[in-house]
């Protein structure tokens, strides 16, 4: 197969994420007005968040807050600070939530949110101001029964907090249970820090046993050192024994074939602020790392970075998508043609949401978990979501990522026909 010449920049994510779902409702012959309703968001709100800057002057920010569905219950997705957000990732987003949320058959719907800001030049007086300004301005669209955010790109369990004790003194209340990823002392979860990369663990670890290959000799290369990746690299050596042989951020990437060693790499990154020039690693690109002869690849990044130009160069036996949207649907269907394993995303890190909605049942009800039983719980939700939708896949003879859509459009579908949308 010829790969053809994709530019990363010309494919849109909101595009993707409809194409995706008109895939997986011709498999199950969703009603057309049910699929009408699926296509488009059911509220944008964009807002203007004036800013005092520490030099004076005041700078003026675009923000966004999208609600996709809201059929299975209080729509809930992050919030992300970013130099490059805009409209279509946060629409596509909350629209990969509203999936997420379903598939792990929890009661909520999807949602999203951004600033576009670089938190990089930003100081920390002018972040809190920031996250409260965006706060004021979306405060009549969220809340512990509407909306409830959480931290995504450039958020922190401190922007949580400050946002979170903007939102009470609006309403004059107390109100923990109208954001998730906040501090411990402010009603926080435990287990929550890694519960993206620890449920994409349970998610490999049962497509590994029906797929009968041994997580303990297998070589993994992660894309990425965010969160998600960070806690990937330590998790796969803790839980597996995998072999991590490649790892990479933002300036470039490296390949060790005797493997390295998380603490290690935590150490390096911590003094010298990348993964790159790690001692005794060759030096690679985040392009040349999806093309490793591995076991397991975890795209832990951003989007876009399978496409049709380089999926027939990929070599790994599994794909754990721990990003959102890092393959486009001409990768996925070269993939599935190759046998290769995806573990899509709304499933592969959807541990992140299931334990923010943790923290949510917790906040509301007054009584909180043990780490134990947040886990327990987390493995539980997983286990459950991957065996059925490697399932769906084998028995209707589709690809991972349709199958997982099938299942949770279905539910989606079968809540709006419930309340009587169409």
């Amino acid at each position: 197969m010829i790969a053809q010449e994709v530019k990363k920049e010309d494919l849109d994510p909101f595009d993707i994420a409809v194409k995706q779902l008109e895939k997986a409702a011709k498999v199950i012959k969703l009603d057309k007005q049910a699929l009408e309703l699926l296509k488009e968001p059911q509220q944008i709100l964009q807002v203007r968040i004036p800013v005092k800057m520490d030099n004076g002057e005041t700078k003026v920010f675009t923000g966004f807050r999208v609600h996709y569905n809201n059929a299975r219950g209080p729509v809930k997705g992050g919030i992300r600070f970013h130099p490059e957000e805009n409209l279509s990732t946060v629409k596509a987003l909350s629209a990969w939530m509203t999936w997420k949320t379903a598939i792990v058959d929890i009661p909520l719907g999807g949602a999203k949110g951004g600033v576009i800001c670089d938190t990089k030049k930003m100081s920390a007086g002018e972040l809190e101001r920031l996250s409260r300004g965006y706060i004021r301005a979306i405060g009549e669209f969220v809340g512990p029964e509407v909306d409830i955010p959480a931290p995504d790109v450039y958020t922190t369990p401190q922007i949580m907090a400050w946002m979170m004790d903007e939102y009470e003194m609006i309403v004059r209340k107390s109100a923990p249970g109208m954001i998730t990823g906040k501090p411990i002392e402010l009603g926080g979860s435990l287990g929550r820090g890694d519960a993206t990369a620890r449920g994409g663990m349970f998610v490999l670890r049962e497509a590994a046993k029906k797929n009968n290959i041994d997580l303990s000799k297998a070589k993994v290369a992660v894309q990425g050192f965010g969160n998600a990746g960070q806690f990937a690299v330590r998790l796969i050596q803790e839980m597996f024994g995998s072999k991590v042989v490649a790892v990479s951020d933002t300036k470039g990437g490296i390949y060790l074939e005797s493997g390295i060693k998380y603490k290690d790499l935590m150490d390096y990154k911590a003094k010298n602020g990348t993964v790159s020039g790690f001692p005794g690693s060759k030096k690679i690109s985040n392009e040349e790392l999806l093309e490793l002869g591995v076991d397991v690849l975890v795209p832990a990044a951003i989007e876009n970075q399978l496409t049709a130009a380089n999926a027939d160069k990929v070599k790994a036996k599994i794909i754990l998508e721990l990003a959102n949207g890092p393959t486009t649907p001409d990768a996925d269907e070269i993939f599935y043609k190759k046998g290769i394993i995806l573990l899509p995303d709304f499933l592969a890190n959807s541990g992140g949401v299931t334990v923010s909605y943790f923290e949510w049942a917790q906040d509301i009800s007054g009584y909180f978990w043990s780490e134990e039983e947040v886990y327990k719980r987390l493995d539980e939700k997983l286990t459950k979501a991957t065996k059925e939708v490697l399932d769906t896949s084998k028995n209707l003879k589709i690809d991972t990522r349709t199958a997982a859509y099938t299942i949770s459009i279905k539910r989606v579908a079968d809540a709006m026909k419930l309340r009587g949308w169409y």
